[in-house]
């Protein structure tokens, strides 16, 4: 079962009314090499148990199976609005926001950056999923827009991510960020690399990109997807893999 024990609450500093958390791969029932808590519905995994699954976080949530809004994530920018009436369609969309309390914003992941956001005034909150080429294209800008709150009023929580120690990218995806704006270069490094490749800090990069649209509130981003096996998902780590949940939400 999911306890306060196998989940991650964001050390973060949005109002009271404001709720988040992100799963680990402990609290589930599938089978490997999904084991436990496999909350994604399109990596293969026998749907019963990814139902019993998401069942399960809804009930540990204190929400409505039915008012989580998940996306099928195409690494782009999409954004949507979650209402009540389109909170169960499943949208290609790659960030989320909602102003109804009780509907929670959800984002899979498995080494990619999931990113929460609430205001000041516990009236809005949203997600994103930030894999390096969402997180170059400004998904992050294109969430921070939509949700049509000034970006000083924000906070932000970047989860759990395949980190810069592990996080191993080709030229072109250093060239995706630099020449948007030059201060990317510091979030890659040639040590540990191989030849013609850098080590990446995804963490760096999402902080960059939410600093210079004015989010200056901005927590989290200490954990290593590949690296820490026991507790998370890692695509680049096992291929054949499950899904983390982070959702945000507000408190009806």
């Amino acid at each position: 079962m999911i306890t306060d024990n196998n989940v991650l609450r964001p050390s973060w500093r949005a109002p009271e009314g404001v709720q988040a958390l992100c799963t680990t791969r402990r609290g589930g029932i599938s089978k490997p090499p999904y084991d436990y808590l496999n909350l994604g519905s399109h990596v293969g995994d026998a749907p019963a148990a990814v139902k019993e699954n998401r069942q399960r976080l809804a009930a540990f949530a204190g929400l409505e199976p039915g008012r989580i809004g998940w996306l099928n994530q195409v690494h782009g920018t999409g954004v949507v609005e979650l209402r009540p009436d389109n909170v169960q369609l499943v949208p290609d969309a790659d960030a989320s926001f909602t102003r109804h309390p009780g509907i929670a914003c959800a984002i899979l992941t498995a080494d990619c950056l999931p990113v929460i956001l609430a205001d000041a005034d516990g009236s809005v909150v949203g997600a994103a999923h930030a894999g390096w080429r969402g997180l170059a294209a400004g998904v992050l800008e294109s969430l921070v827009a939509a949700m049509g709150v000034a970006p000083c009023r924000l906070f932000a929580w970047l989860g759990p991510a395949i980190g810069p120690d592990s996080f191993e990218v080709g030229p072109e995806v250093r060239a995706a960020f630099v020449q948007e704006t030059a201060d990317a270069a510091k979030a890659f490094r040639t040590e540990g690399a191989r030849k013609g490749h850098y080590m990446a800090d995804i963490y760096a990069l999402a902080r960059l990109r939410l600093e210079k649209i004015g989010v200056a509130a901005v927590a989290g981003g200490s954990f290593c997807t590949l690296q820490d096996q026991h507790w998370f998902y890692s695509y680049r780590r096992d291929g054949q893999t499950g899904r983390m949940a982070t959702l945000v939400w507000l408190k009806p």
